[in-house]
This record gives C-alpha cells, structure tokens and sequence, in this order.
C-alpha cells in the first residue's frame, strides 16, 4: 500500500520562505494527481495546490504568485517552494495522493509563520 512521508515543515518569519516535500512509497503507475492541502485551527481543510502526472498544476487564489508546486515522478515526490509566507499561511499541511489505488494522505506537518 502506498504511504506517503512529508517533511519540511517549521517555524518562520514573515515574508520568510519554506519548501516542503512529500515522498510516495512503493509503486504509482498510470495517471494520478499529488497535491497539498492545509488546515488551519477552526477551519475547514482546503486545498493549496496539485500537480497531475502530467505536470498541469492548480493553485488556490490565496497562494498563486507565492507558492510554486512540483514534482519528481521518478522519485514520486512532490514539493512544495513556498515564498513570502504570511501569518495566515500558518497551517498544518497535508500531502495528498490520488491515484488507481484510491486516495492517501500523510500525517501532516505543521507550517508556522510568525516573528
């Protein structure tokens, strides 16, 4: 079964930057979709961006210009170059895989960003 291992996390100023990876283990053949996702304390958990298989990408309105998402199929990880963050990008973030094999998430890692 695949699992999903995120890392990158932390705690920085505003305007500061952070990148977070998520690593997929074990096999991803055929079309999937790997995204981030975020919740922060009280709020619903939404979306930040995703990137298919094929590299088109979608990012929230709160995040573009900001935020860049990528990924590394041969090593089924995905990044996530966040820049000029801001008090309300504090969140935990979600990796997200959807794929033939159904839907996964990680654990979450928390992103705080404070002075």
């Amino acid at each position: 079964q695949v699992q999903l291992v995120e890392s990158g996390g932390g705690l920085v100023q505003p305007g500061g930057s952070l990148r977070l990876a998520c690593a997929a283990s074990g096999s991803i053949s055929g079309f999937n979709v790997m995204g981030w996702y975020r919740q922060a304390p009280g709020k619903q958990r939404e979306l930040v961006a995703k990137i298919a298989s094929g590299g088109s990408t979608n990012y929230a309105d709160s995040v573009k210009g900001r935020f860049t998402i990528s990924r590394d199929n041969a090593r089924n990880t995905v990044y996530l170059q966040m820049n000029s963050l801001k008090p309300e990008d504090t969140a935990v973030y979600y990796c997200n895989l959807f794929y033939s094999g159904g839907t996964r998430w990680g654990q979450g890692t928390q992103v705080t960003v404070s002075s």
